[in-house]
């Protein structure tokens, strides 16, 4: 059996998010079996992204499984994709939009390329031992957890309890509780020294308002000394959680 892997983004039009996928696949790749099934193990890991790409999913996917598997018509064995999506949340996309888009891909393939959908990332358990990492290295009374946030119900519960877990409290870009509110929240139980950690994979465009964010803030809570931390970004460290979600 032949397999190959897909990391799949959300996608910016950002190019530094693209950039980090680029550097992830080239570290998964480096997780390949010694004795993988073909000398071009680079083509074996792509990427692809749900928004922001000039072709819909599917037809990505399509694409990948025809670069890494050649013409399935001709071979003989079976052929295997498995799929990861690097999403924090199990929001809407996750849920729902990836599932369909990889329905669409399963049935252009037919039977000779099976196309496996892999547990989301923010679903590995040992990915808050990387954000207690982060925290680990900066010094502050108090964090908080800042995630981009989903309109679907119970998502964020899963940023709940590992915020809960890190000792430090939620916050959501795209909704309540937001940043703002609680660090007044924070200022009026008297820390001083406060530091953010983005649930975000890579710097990107909200990284960059995030830290626009906190620099208004500054002005506003004059007496407190703010810490922003960096987003996971492409690590050999998170190319190991991946790798244990593709060999689930």
């Amino acid at each position: 059996m032949s397999s190959a892997y897909l990391l799949l983004s959300h996608g910016s039009r950002d190019p530094r998010p693209e950039i980090a996928m680029q550097q992830l696949a080239k570290l998964v790749c480096h997780k390949l079996p010694k004795n993988h099934n073909s000398v071009n193990s680079e083509h074996l890991v792509g990427i692809a992204a749900l928004e922001m790409n000039p072709q819909p999913l599917h037809k990505q996917i399509q694409q990948f499984a025809k670069s890494a598997f050649g013409d399935c018509t001709l071979s003989q064995n079976e052929n295997r994709l498995k799929i990861v999506p690097l999403f924090l949340l199990p929001g809407v996309h996750v849920m729902t939009d990836i599932p369909a888009e990889v329905a669409l891909a399963q049935q252009a393939a037919g039977e000779d390329t099976i196309i496996e959908l892999q547990p989301y990332l923010g679903s590995h358990p040992n990915l808050e031992k990387l954000l207690a990492k982060q925290i680990a290295a900066i010094k502050a009374e108090a964090w908080i957890l800042l995630a981009h946030g989903s309109r679907r119900p119970g998502s964020q519960e899963t940023v709940e309890a590992m915020a809960a877990s890190l000792g430090a409290m939620a916050a959501y870009w795209a909704g309540p509780p937001s940043l703002e509110s609680r660090v007044k929240d924070l200022v009026s139980a008297g820390y001083r020294e406060i530091a953010i950690l983005p649930y975000f994979l890579f710097a990107g465009g909200i990284t960059d308002a995030i830290a626009a964010s906190i620099e208004e803030l500054k002005l506003q809570f004059s007496v407190v000394n703010f810490q922003l931390a960096q987003p996971l970004g492409a690590s050999a460290e998170l190319a190991e959680l991946i790798w244990d979600l593709i060999d689930k």
